[in-house]
């Protein structure tokens, strides 16, 4: 089956958005137009949301090179339509020859960057595999039909958007700095030129025919460690066989009276999303006015005890003991939100992990799709930075991770983000580091409410938990609750972000009164999510801070 190339234009230029609008068969919200309309176009023809998931995210690594990828990583959350739930863990992983301090100079300092620029930054991608995993196990569709949207927009090329073209611009300079990265990017680019790909369709051929055989073996496999041998980088031939994908039972909770589905560790996105709503469901958020000064005085203290228990307990569970348990049980968020003083800021550094309490033994996208059985599918997936580590493997047409910064490379050290770690998210060979991915699934009585997520860094889990209390508190409508400017706090540094008009000028001023440091920064996160209407139909909407679309039919 090939896609035609009008076809492709044609939606570029005129796919229609589910905004404000309501469907029945289907929806599927993304970080750009062609990927979504490539995730309708597979439901029209009879695939199910697994099927359009695995389109949707091989072509965000032809359209979306920012941080759509086949060179990095993602973890999938699946509500199945009799309403049992699992996920798909393919994180990248640390290569056999990391070692815990391999970003430390003879002094224990961290060596600026190297975590985070260049060859040594990757981890074992898992992208393909995971995609692959969730097609063969739950899709209906061939993997090569699913993967010719892909191919076809790599082969022939599509029109650049304008924020494509200035991203390109914006980071020739780190670009120039690697042969494969120099050969793809060169270029004066500007909106509506054409972009072609050879290199990555031919490499999204080989996954094609091969499955992760094409990928983790063979030509490109070789590519890969070729590309590590030109610049001290550790991925083996032996790394990238052995990767392995892991299905884990989903992460549940409940906030009143609505079920939440989301993602365990490694990802600190599910417990985190959990604990913060468990605390604040202790409040009359509605009652107390949105936004009031005393709401996000509560929004703000739990957001420091919540990321303050990130940096301590939080790693990849197959490595070291998680009490998840623990992290996500309302009795916990009460005991841990019993110093707090209504009307007073805390102190991060007063304010640390709860160690006494816990007895138990930007890049990133998100894409969100539900189909008419009522199967939904809700993905986040990284490179971690901007363009990952800004390697493009030659010859094989795609970008690689930096997702080792994601490790503590120092325990108390911040990573790029400015989160910080302990012991428990160490680097250590074949393990995945830590994310704040929060592809999160929501159900009301047992029918399906809500699919959502971000990419954000660590702001990911503040910019979800702000859109559904938006929703589920204030009753906004799904557009409103996305676009709504946030806040976001992670325990260190101790001030609170936030975007424009998101605190009123008398309401800062209160809260600057109490104690608070409020720094303001420009727009985070950006959410693609879908709503289930009271009449079972859905609606689709893509974050005004993005420039993706969603499309229903």
């Amino acid at each position: 089956m090939k896609f035609l190339r009008a076809f492709f234009v044609f939606s570029f230029l005129f796919a229609s958005s589910a905004n404000s609008q309501n469907y029945n068969n289907g929806v599927v919200s993304s970080a750009n137009k062609l990927a979504s309309q490539t995730g309708i176009e597979i439901l029209k023809r009879g695939g199910n949301a697994i099927d359009a998931a695995v389109g949707v995210g091989f072509v965000l690594a032809v359209v979306y090179p920012t941080a759509g990828n086949i060179g990095g990583g993602g973890f999938m959350v699946i509500s199945f339509p009799d309403g049992n739930s699992t996920t798909i863990d393919y994180r990248e992983k640390a290569p056999y020859l990391s070692t815990r301090d391999m970003y430390l100079d003879e002094n224990g300092e961290v060596i600026e960057d190297l975590s985070s620029f260049g060859h040594l930054a990757a981890g074992v991608p898992g992208s393909v595999a995971g995609m692959l995993y969730a097609l063969e196990k739950y899709g209906t569709m061939k993997r090569e039909e699913v993967l010719s949207y892909a191919i076809e927009l790599a082969e022939k090329g599509f029109p650049m958007e304008k924020e494509l073209a200035n991203g390109l611009k914006n980071h020739k300079e780190e670009f120039s700095k690697f042969d494969g990265s120099k050969q793809l990017f060169a270029g004066d680019w500007k909106k509506g030129d054409i972009f072609i790909q050879q290199d990555l369709a031919n490499t999204l051929k080989l996954i094609s025919k091969h499955g992760r055989d094409g990928f983790y073996k063979g030509r490109t496999a070789d590519l890969i460690v070729e590309e590590m041998e030109r610049g001290n980088g550790i991925i083996s031939h032996k790394d990238l066989v052995d990767y392995n994908v892991i299905e884990r039972p989903a992460l549940y909770g409940n906030y009143r009276g609505f079920d939440i589905v989301s993602m365990p560790p490694p990802s600190s996105g599910g417990i985190c999303l959990i604990y913060l709503l468990n605390i604040l469901e202790q409040f009359d958020l509605e009652g107390s006015g949105f936004k009031s000064s005393g709401i996000l005085n509560v929004m703000i203290e739990a957001m420091r005890r919540v990321y303050a228990d990130r940096s301590e307990f939080m790693g990849d569970a197959d490595f070291v003991r998680v009490p998840y348990k623990t992290l996500t049980s309302k009795e916990y968020a009460k005991k841990r939100f019993t110093n707090f003083t209504p009307g007073k800021a805390g102190n991060s550094k007063d304010i640390g992990p709860g160690k006494d309490l816990i007895k138990e033994g930007d890049n990133t996208t998100h894409y969100s799709i539900a189909d008419k059985n009522g199967m939904l599918v809700s993905v986040t997936t990284t490179i971690n930075d901007t363009y990952g580590n800004k390697v493009v493997v030659r010859d094989a047409g795609f970008l690689l991770n930096n997702e080792m910064d994601d490790f503590s490379t120092k325990p108390g050290s911040p990573n790029i983000f400015g989160l910080l770690g302990g012991y428990a998210n160490s680097i250590t060979p074949g393990k995945r580091p830590l994310s704040s991915m929060t592809p999160t699934i929501i159900l009301k009585d047992g029918k399906p409410f809500m699919v959502t997520g971000s990419p954000g860094g660590g702001k990911i889990i503040t910019s979800v938990l702000q859109m559904i209390i938006n929703v589920v508190d204030y009753n906004f409508s799904l557009q409103a609750a996305i676009d709504e400017p946030r806040i976001h706090h992670q325990w260190f540094p101790d001030e609170v972000l936030y975007e424009k008009g998101a605190v009123d000028k008398v309401t800062l001023n209160v809260l600057k009164d109490i104690g608070y440091s409020f720094v303001p920064i420009g727009s985070f996160g950006r959410i693609d999510a879908i709503l289930f209407n009271p009449d079972g139909s859905m609606s689709g909407y893509s974050d005004r801070r993005g420039y993706g679309e969603a499309i229903g039919y």
